[in-house]
């Protein structure tokens, strides 16, 4: 067990994967390379080993797993009951004297670093692998009590029926993933989305691509409804083709947590970033790629409260994934980026 169980986001890099999580490490780098990222702090995998150990729970989950017997080509309701157990035997339990206080310690120094009050976070898991869309995502969390509770949500989360069938049916224990958690403070996003600098339909990487919906990211990547999208030439930035989404729906902030809601009539057909911000969201794009030395897919957020370009946060970059190479017209590859899920 590594002495540090906590780091913020600056002190990380690359190396700390299998410490802290693909996620959080992630962030250390994106820093690295000068990108702007909203401030936080990673939770180590050894933090959650701790919180088990303290707790009883790992003896408690490895007898129950043994006591299981053969799982794999069971049917769904068992990984269902065998999920809510497992789950339960982290959510249940109370933070222990060596978890608790170690978090709530860095969530006050990064209220106080932010000069705010019980500051809005999002809680999010690290996996020392990609597992997309397995794990849970709080957005939204406020105070002492909200922060502890979606803490063990989240390392609960590695137990959902879903990622319980993953693991059996891929010949993986079934405690076989242990998550770090990233706790970055919450962008108030005017707009959020992704954009790919290889357009990962036809793998064309002279343009850069992008999606936009107002609110919060989830409003794009879930999806579910129209966004807007952006073509831009990687060379000349200018944008060749744009097509604006009829947004009905989009994610806010509550007064805690997040919820889908409907976009007012009038800002349904209005684009959800400005050309500036295309423009800078774009450079950047080029700037990571080149520094990379691959195509990336990444994902931003545009602050209501700040004046550009200070207003454009960095969440995530990864390795972008190219579906196939089929030579199509530039509204057909708009049209189709519009319907398609990339997650």
């Amino acid at each position: 067990m590594s002495e540090k169980l906590i780091f913020w986001f600056e002190e990380l890099e690359e190396k700390h994967n299998d410490i802290v999580g693909k996620k959080c490490a992630n962030l250390g780098q994106m820093i690295q390379l000068g990108m702007p990222v909203p401030p936080g702090f990673a939770i180590t995998i050894d933090m959650y080993r701790k919180f088990l150990d303290e707790t009883g729970s790992s003896k408690e989950m490895r007898q129950y797993v043994e006591s299981l017997g053969e799982l794999k080509g069971s049917g769904i309701e068992l990984f269902d009951e065998v999920s809510e157990k497992l789950k339960s035997m982290i959510e249940d339990r109370e933070m222990p004297k060596e978890v608790g206080p170690q978090i709530l310690e860095y969530y006050h120094r990064l209220c106080e670093k932010l000069d705010m009050k019980d500051a809005a976070v999002s809680v999010r898991s690290a996996g020392t692998e990609s597992r997309p869309g397995m794990f849970e995502t709080y957005l939204n969390v406020i105070g002492d009590d909200d922060l502890l509770q979606k803490v063990k949500k989240v390392w609960a989360s590695a137990y959902t029926a879903r990622a319980v069938a993953f693991r059996v049916n891929k010949d993986i224990p079934v405690i076989g993933d242990e998550l770090g958690v990233a706790v970055p403070k919450m962008v108030n996003s005017r707009s959020s989305g992704v954009s790919f600098t290889v357009d990962p339909i036809t793998g064309d990487d002279s343009k850069i691509i992008l999606e936009a919906n107002w609110g919060l990211g989830e409003g794009v990547v879930s999806g579910s409804g129209s966004v807007d999208g952006f073509v831009v030439d990687k060379e000349s930035l200018e944008i060749i083709s744009r097509a604006v989404g009829q947004k009905t729906k989009c994610v806010v902030n509550m007064e805690k947590g997040a919820e889908w809601v409907d976009v007012p009539e009038k800002m349904q057909r209005m684009p959800s970033l400005s050309d500036e911000e295309v423009i800078e969201i774009v450079k950047t794009g080029k700037s990571v790629e080149k520094q990379l030395g691959c195509a990336q897919d990444m994902e931003w957020a545009v602050d209501g409260d700040l004046p550009f370009p200070q207003n454009i946060f960095w969440l995530q970059t990864r390795p972008a994934k190219v579906q196939a190479k089929k030579p199509v017209s530039t509204t057909d590859k708009i049209m189709d980026l519009l319907a398609r899920k990339y997650r």
